[in-house]
Formats: structure tokens, C-alpha cells, sequence
């Protein structure tokens, strides 16, 4: 069929209606992290005011209506008339794509907003927002809501309900936006309480002084509905945070702070006795989870110094080579702050800083301050406990090298530990390939047997694998478990970590619904995080959901994930079914787990992501760290132990069970 495309099939999206059409394009996604982006935006303004010197205060609520508002006691929000538009620089900011204050340096030095499509896009998105500016000793207050046009035959949005309004006079100073998402718009309207709270946490620990008040009005007990954030030392306390469950070397972190040309760069460090590198960047606020320019002059300079500190006290002999860097940062737990006038990120989630003047400017402030540290009397004690760890780093650095090499040249590395093991799969393309990492080998029989072999690959684990977070580097790589890994994924691992040579695009950890297969996943998950975080930060892993239940009536049969699943199968039944309790997966057949687990078309897979570094760090580290009490204090605070003990009493009332 022909069809003619001239002017006037070209369609003109006003005002705000792209935004609406097209929502992935300016939040990324309408998910729960979309959901949430729409706050951030509206907390990133009100940080930009006080990064920027005109705020020391910012609260923000979750309102039992859905909605969340922010405040800051910043400049407050322009309500003068715009010299073009005609219309108020309120007006302006909510409502059209593309302005706002951050296009030059005048009105902001630093921000991490800069394409002016933050405020109008929660405008757009939302179901009502209301401004209130307090500038001038003046209240004024603006409200915008979407309205149903039936002319067109659609919702638009951000439509001013009335002009700009003088509520009266005031004491108080900034802006307050109040705003409800639209729930035709995101698949969840409900805000994470806890999600919000550690972002509005690191903030504050970001913005030394910065008082952050978080209040959840959905919360009933009144001491948890308030939370204040507010650190003197800044990113000083946030490394003593970082490391609260740590055995850390010095007790005052190492801080360093300078500026070079535009760039302002702020860094603390501490180092624990543990054997991998922490290091957590931010560009004006923003993680930088993929490191950058920023985070490469860092490192340039540190491990110059610390080198040329090494030879000058006699720890490195002239015919020695140079440390490397890793061996310097074994134990590091850094943060590192930069602040940039004009940033470039790359990609869409502003995960790495592209600006090349960065890494001179960052790598010239460290070098000078770093210097003069170093020539300190009082520090000599940390710096030279620094080296000596770097030593002996290296040392075990060059131990597994030679490990490595000696199993390649043996052939060891690359085949024994996967003899009757790696059931690969028969497809040659790594975008297609799933590799199962399946936990005992009744379950990895099944696997083998119940796969479809053109793209899924299966490596049973024999016994649990060692606690990555409590082993040197040749302590992991003479582990059989984790050999077979690194040789089927084929990425090597460490600093010798290579995504492009990944075989399998889809890593799923597969193992039973009980502690023990818990234990089994931490302990993966810890080994992914620690040597090889790249494979989870590109999204190739995957935890197996295996279900807890199977009800069955005759020849129908229902399969449960969990108890809700479960309550809605019975009730699918009716009476006179049987129920059985899943204890592992070595209960199911091949064609069982097959149809429940490892079907594309039917299964179900939770992908691991980071979506915050520094608390995954955190978590890892009290979960499988050597320090016993702060473990303790979160499974208590964390576990479900009013869930029923025995599966008789999860019975539903006319099921006959089956252990």
C-alpha cells in the first residue's frame, strides 16, 4: 500500500505533550526509578542552592496522599516577568522544556542540572503541582494540574489553574514544590521511604553543614517518621560511615581539598585491613559509578606520590619496578568529590565524566596536596603503613600472576577445573547465552537435562565457595569453585577484567529457597561485586526464582512463587487439590524445572543492579565481614521472623499436603 508523506503528516507535539508521549526519553524509564528520578529532580534544584552558598536547608516529604514535596531555604524561585515570554520566570521554569538558570555560570557556579528540563518535566508527568516562592518578604504560589482536552482527545499537562497569586507576607525565604505523580503515566506511584532516605543521607554527607530533614507522613511510629541528616565533617564522616564495620588502619581519615582553574576537587580516604578498593565519586552531587576523568587524575596522582614516597623511604630499591596502582588502593575506602562548571557525562544516567580538562586540574590539586601531606612528620606512621600494605600487595599480586600463568601453560586454568563440569551450550553468539550457575548436582542434573542446550550453558557448584570479602586475590584464584567461573565466563577477573570476552550475556545464579542457598548467593554476588562488578553494573546478572509451590487438581497443575501466588492458586483450584512445598531444586525433575525455572517464555529472573554503591559496599561488608555484632543487629532488624516455621502451618484451609 502507497502512502503519500508530505507537511502535513509531520505532527507538533506543544508544550509539554512530548514529554507525556515520550517519558523514557527525558526519565529513562517509568519504572520505580523513573518514579523516583521525578524527585530528584526537584532535590537536585534545591541542592544546587545550597552547593552554591544560598541555602543551609532542605526538607523533604513523602505526604499520605502520594505526593512529595521540597523546600529549601534558598533565593527562591524568580517571579519577576520574563523580558520575552511576557509571563512570570516561575511560570517559565515549570513549564517549558529547556529554560531555567543553568545555561551559564552567572546564577549557578556549579550544578548537576544542566539542560533545564528538570522542573518542567515533573510538571509534566504529575497529576497537580503546586510552587511557593518566598522572595522579597512575599508569598507567592502558583498551582498547575493536567486537564483531560476533548477536542483532542487527550490529557495535557502543567496547565496553569490561575495566574501567579500573592498569598501575603513572609519571613521565610526559597521554594516549596509540592507534586503528585501521575499513575497513568508510572506502573508504581509509591515512593521507596528508605531509597529516598539514603540518597537524602549522602547528600548531606556530600554538602558539609547542609541540615536535610526527611519526614515520611506514612510511617506510624512517630520516631521513625523524621529523619535529620546533617555532618559537620562532611565526607570525613561519610568515610567513617563507610567503614563503621571495618578494621580501618588509621583512625582520622586522610583529606585533602584544592582548586585548580574552575575545578574544586575534595577527597577523603581511610584504609582498612581488607584486600579491595572502595572508591566512590561524585561530579556537583552526581555518582560517577563509572568512574571518569576525575576519577583518572586521581589515581595518577596517587600512585605517583605514594611510588616516589616508597623509593624516598627506602621501600622500593632503585632496580625495583614501580607499584601499580591497584597494589596502592588494596583496602582503600575513598571519596572523592569534584565540582565542575560546565560537566560533560556520558551516557544517560550521568555515570562517567567526560570532560578532559578535568584530569590534569584533578591530578595537579591531589599531586600538590598529596605532597605536602607526605612531608608532614605527623603522618609518616599511615603513610609508611600505606606502602608496606602495598608491598605485601603486590607481593600477592605477583604470586596470582604467576598462578595464572603457570595453570595456562599447564593447561590447568583453562580445562581441568571444568572436566565433567561446564555443560556449554551449542550457540556462538555471547548476546544469546545464558550460563547457570546451579548450586549442588542433583539440581545441576536436572539443569543439564531439562535445558535447551542451543543457548543455555550449566556449571553445578560442588560445595559453597569461599567468602571472597575474607580472601586475598591468590586465595580466590585457588579456589576450584571460582576458577571454573572465571574459565567459563572468560572475562579474567580484577584489574585483568575484560567484558568484551564474556560468553554468556545472561549469568543466573540459581539455588534453593532456604539459608543455604541464600548463603550461596551472598557469597556469589559478594565474588561479582568484589572482581568483577563491571559484569553486574552492564546488567549480565541474574538471580533464578525458583517457585515454593506446587498445587495441583487432577492433571492442572499451578505453580507459586510466593505466598500471594500461592493464596491465588488454591483459590484457582478449588477444593480437593494437593499441595507441595518445594525444599530445593534437586526435588524437580528436568522437564519441572524446565517449565518453572529455566523457560524464557515462563520463568522468572530478578536482575541484580547497583543502584547505590556505597550502601551495597556497606551491606557486603556487614553481611560478610569478620565483625559478628553488626551482622547480628541487621539480620534482627531485617528478617521476617514472624513468617510460620513449618510448612504444616502454611497449609491452606481444604489442602492436602505434601512434603
Amino acid at each position: 500500500m502507497t502512502q503519500t508523506y508530505n507537511a502535513g503528516n509531520i505532527q507538533v507535539l506543544e508544550g509539554l505533550d512530548a514529554v507525556r508521549m515520550r517519558p523514557g526519553m527525558y526519565i529513562g524509564t517509568t519504572s520505580s526509578r523513573g518514579l523516583h528520578h521525578l524527585l530528584w529532580e526537584i532535590v537536585d534544584n534545591a541542592i544546587d542552592e545550597a552547593s552554591n552558598g544560598y541555602a543551609d536547608q532542605v526538607d523533604v516529604t513523602l505526604h499520605q496522599d502520594g505526593s512529595a514535596s521540597v523546600y529549601d531555604n534558598g533565593r527562591g524561585v524568580p517571579v519577576d516577568k520574563h523580558p520575552t515570554l511576557g509571563i512570570s520566570g516561575l511560570e517559565v521554569i515549570y513549564t517549558k522544556l529547556h529554560a531555567g538558570g543553568k545555561f551559564n555560570n552567572e546564577n549557578y557556579s556549579y550544578s548537576g542540572g544542566l539542560h533545564g528540563v528538570g522542573a518542567s518535566v515533573v510538571n509534566a508527568l504529575s497529576k497537580w503541582m503546586t510552587v511557593d516562592a518566598f522572595v522579597d518578604w512575599t508569598h507567592w504560589r502558583m498551582r498547575f494540574a493536567s486537564q483531560y482536552d476533548p477536542e483532542a482527545g487527550k490529557v495535557t499537562a502543567g496547565i496553569p489553574q490561575g495566574p501567579l497569586e500573592r498569598v501575603g507576607n513572609t519571613r521565610k525565604k526559597g521554594t516549596l514544590v509540592r507534586f503528585l505523580p501521575d499513575d497513568t503515566i508510572f506502573e508504581d506511584v509509591r515512593f521507596n521511604g528508605e531509597s529516598v532516605a539514603r540518597r537524602l543521607q549522602e547528600l548531606a554527607y556530600l554538602n558539609r553543614g547542609l541540615k536535610i530533614t526527611f519526614t515520611d507522613e506514612r510511617v506510624k511510629d512517630p520516631e521513625l517518621r523524621q529523619r535529620v541528616f546533617h555532618y559537620e565533617g562532611g565526607i570525613l564522616d561519610y568515610v567513617k560511615y563507610l567503614n563503621a564495620d571495618k578494621n580501618v588502619l588509621h583512625d582520622e581519615p586522610i583529606y585533602m581539598e584544592g582548586q585548580k582553574d574552575t575545578t574544586i576537587c575534595r577527597v577523603a580516604i581511610q584504609y582498612t585491613d581488607g584486600y579491595t578498593e572502595s572508591m566512590f565519586s561524585y561530579v556537583n552531587n552526581i555518582p560517577t559509578g563509572e568512574g571518569g576523568s576525575h576519577e583518572t587524575g586521581f589515581k595518577a596522582a596517587f600512585t605517583k606520590a605514594f611510588n616516589d614516597y616508597a623509593r624516598k623511604i627506602g621501600a622500593l630499591k632503585e632496580k625495583d619496578n614501580n607499584l601499580s596502582g591497584e597494589d596502592f588502593r588494596e583496602g582503600l575506602t575513598c571519596v572523592l568529590v569534584t565540582m565542575v562548571k560546565n560537566p560533560q557525562f556520558e551516557g544517560q544516567t550521568k555515570g562517567r565524566l567526560g570532560n578532559s580538562e578535568v584530569r590534569p586540574a584533578v591530578e595537579a590539586i591531589i599531586s600538590q596536596q598529596l605532597a605536602d601531606w607526605l612531608d608532614n612528620l605527623k603522618n609518616q606512621d599511615v603513610a609508611t603503613q600505606i606502602v608496606q600494605k602495598a608491598v605485601r600487595a603486590a607481593q600477592v599480586r605477583e604470586a596470582a600472576r604467576k598462578t595464572r600463568d603457570n595453570a595456562r601453560k599447564a593447561n590447568q586454568l583453562e580445562a581441568a577445573p571444568l572436566v565433567g563440569k561446564l555443560s556449554s551450550c551449542t550457540g556462538r553468539r555471547p548476546e544469546d547465552n545464558e550460563l547457570f550457575i546451579v548450586e549442588g548436582d542433583s539440581a545441576g542434573g536436572s539443569a543439564k537435562q531439562g535445558r535447551d542446550r542451543r543457548f543455555q550453558a550449566i556449571l553445578p557448584l560442588r560445595g559453597k565457595p569461599l567468602n571472597a570479602e575474607k580472601k586475598r586475590l591468590d586465595q580466590v584464584l585457588s579456589n576450584e569453585e571460582f576458577r571454573s567461573m572465571i574459565t567459563a565466563l572468560g572475562t579474567s577477573i580484577d584489574e585483568g577484567f575484560n567484558l568484551q570476552n564474556l560468553k554468556y550475556h545472561k549469568v543466573i545464579i540459581l539455588s534453593d529457597a532456604d539459608q543455604d542457598g541464600a548463603h550461596i548467593r551472598a557469597i556469589l554476588l559478594t565474588f561479582f561485586f568484589r572482581y568483577m562488578k563491571e559484569l553486574i553494573t552492564a546488567g549480565h546478572v541474574y538471580i533464578g526464582m525458583p517457585p515454593l509451590y506446587k498445587v495441583q487438581k487432577g492433571t492442572k497443575v499451578w505453580y507459586a512463587y510466593d505466598d500471594k501466588e500461592l493464596s491465588k492458586a488454591t483459590r484457582a483450584a478449588g477444593k480437593g487439590y494437593t499441595l507441595q512445598r518445594y525444599k530445593g531444586l534437586g526435588e524437580m525433575n528436568p522437564e519441572q524445572l524446565w517449565e518453572t525455572t529455566m523457560d524464557p517464555e515462563k520463568r522468572k529472573l530478578m536482575q541484580v543492579t547497583i543502584e547505590d554503591a556505597a550502601l551495597a559496599d556497606r551491606r557486603i561488608t556487614i553481611l560478610m565481614g569478620d565483625k559478628v555484632e553488626p551482622r547480628r543487629d541487621y539480620i534482627i532488624e531485617n528478617a521476617e521472623f514472624n513468617k510460620a516455621d513449618h510448612f504444616d502451618q502454611l497449609l491452606p484451609e481444604g489442602a492436602e499436603g505434601r512434603n
